[in-house]
């Protein structure tokens, strides 16, 4: 059986990394991390076994892992739905399909609102698609508006 050298690793670290610029996941980059820290500890500790090197790897890349999920992406890919109702009122959108009262429509923004530019959205008053409307507040995932006054 052939025992991996440390550059072994780190080159099977590099690909993973590398084949993250592939595969979109932003996952993959951290199993490619995962074989770095092997590649380290190999480089320092050369007699380390097939099996410990492989146990290691998985160690690391599921730290690697937990440490993405629990610290940096709660932090980094915070939603503010729900969490500040009124953060969007006075947004200016247009209606692309009929709002009424008591059935959705649409409106469209020309910068995103938290990653959308079109939202289903609902007011007390029917407004006909090209006119612009003011967000009120955010409620779950569907926007109250009223009618922009001219």
């Amino acid at each position: 059986m052939i025992d991996p050298d440390w550059w072994h690793w780190m080159v099977l670290g590099v690909l993973l990394v590398l084949l993250e610029l592939a595969i979109p996941a932003f996952f993959v980059i951290w199993f490619g991390l995962g074989a770095m820290v092997v590649g380290l500890v190999l480089a320092a500790m050369p007699g380390l076994s097939l099996a410990a090197q492989v146990i290691l790897w998985i160690v690391a890349s599921v730290v690697f892992v937990i440490a993405w999920m629990k610290v940096f992406k709660a932090s980094v890919h915070r939603t503010r739905v729900g969490l500040s109702k009124g953060q969007f009122a006075g947004e200016v959108g247009m209606v692309t399909r009929d709002i009424a009262p008591f059935q959705k429509g649409q409106i469209r923004f020309q910068k995103p609102i938290l990653g959308a530019d079109t939202w289903e959205a609902i007011a007390d008053e029917s407004i006909a698609p090209g006119e612009r409307v003011h967000v009120l507040e955010v409620e779950g995932n569907i926007l109250r508006v009223r009618r922009a006054h001219k």
